[in-house]
């Protein structure tokens, strides 16, 4: 347990696993310089021999950020805390700052963790961040979907590799700021946090107790339905649906009848945005008619989110539609292609070419199920990717290699919520990705109620 004040115990940390080390995020600010001691002093206390990294993100946006990155590594050498810092370099976006500083500062932490072999990134979000996110969803118009209003999660996959933590998100920041004064360790105050031209700042300035407390319920009964839906969708995916073949989603005619209507307008949605490669998911309403048509059973066809969708009798057949393919390029080593493959190979030849493979080069498909027409088959394969000589024109022998390129699953590519794992899961097992790490959870996901203490 985590003393916060003499005779008061909590412990945010208990629901994680940080036994093979963690990464803090720290700007200096007080909630991030509260997460560092409290997680220094949680692992000394239980994985001692647990590494600790501190980083902070320097987004070299205002003349005083260098130097307080210097007062963040003057803190962390006092406490006997490794501490990097990463800088944003490059040139500045003039307009939507606040989202692309996030960005950069996530990529620059997930980069550093998996630098420093740590597959944790601690963050010190808390109950007031997640308030105010779900007041900025809701401005936005998110009632309408409750998945959004799940409000941030415990735990978020970055680029599949490092997972983002945020232990504090049951505790207000009030609290956090007592606890630094007890301790007599003062912060930064940064200026573009009261700064009005600012969402985040406006919102903030308007909100109260009462409303934060409402929005954090609302967080709450958002979060437990999502995991809930992705869950009951998860389980459909892995019993309605497959893939005969690289780049062809085929459902049983089930699926479209399926007694849990909302698991199923779900599932399609996802499977659509990974089957075209697209980060976000086509609109609710586009889906439900699309669900209302195929549920009739007639035979037809259309094209939705850069995907064919071919119902028959035999199932229903999901594919990247041809127009609009990548053209072909120069290959590049861990290049992600079309938004649905990445090229493994870790050296490739100036001469290497990847395109569309297309429909004259698809041939005879071997071992295709009798179910799975012929013409769908290689209209899918005619969108996959292959490798070729630049010089020649012809396949290059790399593109034979088994295993040259992976799939990508566009929506979870960047970010995986362990709200959604459950559906990732089952998406990434029928098309072949990667096997989603565990995330450093000591439990199962839990949505419990916010500490106001």
């Amino acid at each position: 347990m985590l003393t916060i004040a003499a005779g008061q115990e909590l412990a945010p940390f208990s629901s994680f696993d940080f036994s093979g080390g963690v990464v803090a995020a720290v700007s200096g600010g007080s909630d991030s310089v509260a997460l560092l001691l409290l997680l220094k002093s949680h692992l000394d206390r239980h994985y001692p021999d647990a590494r600790l990294l501190a980083v902070t993100v320097d987004h070299a946006l205002r003349p005083d950020s260098a130097a307080e990155a210097e007062g963040v590594a003057r803190l962390c050498e006092s406490r006997g805390i490794a501490h990097r810092t990463v800088v944003w370099r490059g040139p500045k976006p003039s307009a939507g700052i606040p989202a692309a500083a996030r960005e950069a500062r996530y990529h620059l932490l997930a980069q550093a963790g998996h630098e420093a072999g740590l597959s944790i990134v601690a963050t010190g979000h808390t109950a007031d961040d997640q308030a105010e996110t779900i007041w900025m969803r809701q401005a936005r118009g998110s009632d309408a979907d409750a998945l959004g209003l799940a409000g941030m999660a415990p735990a978020t996959l970055r680029e599949g590799r490092v997972w983002i933590v945020r232990p504090l998100l049951e505790i207000r920041r009030a609290t956090l700021r007592d606890l630094l004064r007890n301790a007599d360790v003062g912060w930064i105050d940064d200026p573009t946090n009261s700064d009005r031209r600012f969402e985040r700042p406006r919102l903030r300035a308007a909100g109260n107790d009462d409303r934060m407390a409402e929005a954090l319920s609302t967080a709450r009964r958002a979060a437990r339905a999502r995991l809930d839906l992705n869950s009951r969708a998860g389980k459909l995916v892995q019993a309605l649906a497959d893939m005969p073949v690289p780049g062809l989603v085929r459902l049983d005619r089930k699926f479209v009848n399926a007694s849990d209507r909302d698991a199923a307008l779900h599932a399609l949605r996802l499977l659509l945005a990974v089957t075209g490669g697209n980060m976000f998911p086509p609109s609710r309403d586009r889906v439900d008619d699309l669900l209302a048509r195929l549920s009739t059973g007639r035979r037809m066809r259309a094209t939705l989110s850069r995907c064919v969708i071919d119902s028959r009798g035999t199932g229903i057949f999901l594919h990247r539609e041809a127009r609009d393919l990548p053209p072909a390029g120069r290959a590049a080593a861990g290049q992600v292609w079309d938004g649905r493959r990445r090229i493994k190979l870790s050296a490739i030849k100036p001469s290497l070419i990847v395109a569309p493979r297309g429909e004259e080069a698809v041939g005879k498909i071997a071992a295709l199920p009798a179910e799975v027409p012929e013409s769908i088959a290689a209209a899918a394969l005619a969108a996959e990717p292959v490798l070729l000589d630049g010089e020649t024109g012809l396949l290059a022998t790399e593109s034979r290699q088994r295993g040259w390129c992976e799939p990508v699953m566009a929506p979870w590519h960047l970010f995986l919520s362990c709200f959604d794992l459950t559906l990732a899961r089952a998406i990434s097992k029928m098309v072949g990705a990667p096997a989603i790490p565990d995330p450093p959870l000591s439990g199962p996901i839990a949505v419990g109620p916010c500490v106001n203490a």
